[in-house]
């Protein structure tokens, strides 16, 4: 079995959560920031470094949102994801992504209404599935997540 290690950061401000639209096989998909962990790095920093690549935002994960195993019907890869959660201390500005791959189009501050509207063209389930924990109240402590690298 081929295993990604990925991250997500969920973001939600006032009753808007953070994604990014990206086009993916030339179709514009919608995502949480999210990406590949790179060598030497934990689950936290390459969190914090999608957050601010794909969106400019500078922020801290305050829990552990979950961790989900997706295997997509078209791939043998497996994606290994681990969300985090980043509770924004003051409102968010404009949105200035680095975007070194150049997939990102535009980053949305969307209701869950709005979401559930874009269902189709959500990158993947575990999209949604975020956004349902996350409203569910799960919060797992950060302290729980080790790393020896």
């Amino acid at each position: 079995m081929e295993a990604h290690l990925t991250v997500a950061a969920v973001v939600q401000w006032q009753g808007r959560f953070l994604v990014v639209e990206e086009e993916i096989k030339g179709q514009r998909r919608f995502n949480q920031p999210a990406g590949h962990v790179e060598p030497g790095e934990n689950l936290l920093e390459a969190a914090c470094r999608e957050l601010k690549e794909e969106t400019g935002l500078t922020a801290t994960p305050t829990a552990w949102l979950g961790t989900y195993l997706f295997k997509p019907a078209d791939s043998e890869a497996t994606f290994v994801r681990t969300a985090l959660i980043f509770d924004l201390e003051k409102a968010p500005g404009q949105h200035h992504p680095e975007d070194p791959d150049g997939d990102v189009l535009a980053c949305h501050w969307l209701t869950l209404e709005e979401i559930a509207e874009c269902k189709p063209a959500l990158r993947s389930p575990l999209v949604w599935q975020c956004i349902q924990d996350y409203l569910a109240g799960t919060r797992l402590p950060l302290s729980a997540l080790k790393a020896f690298i």
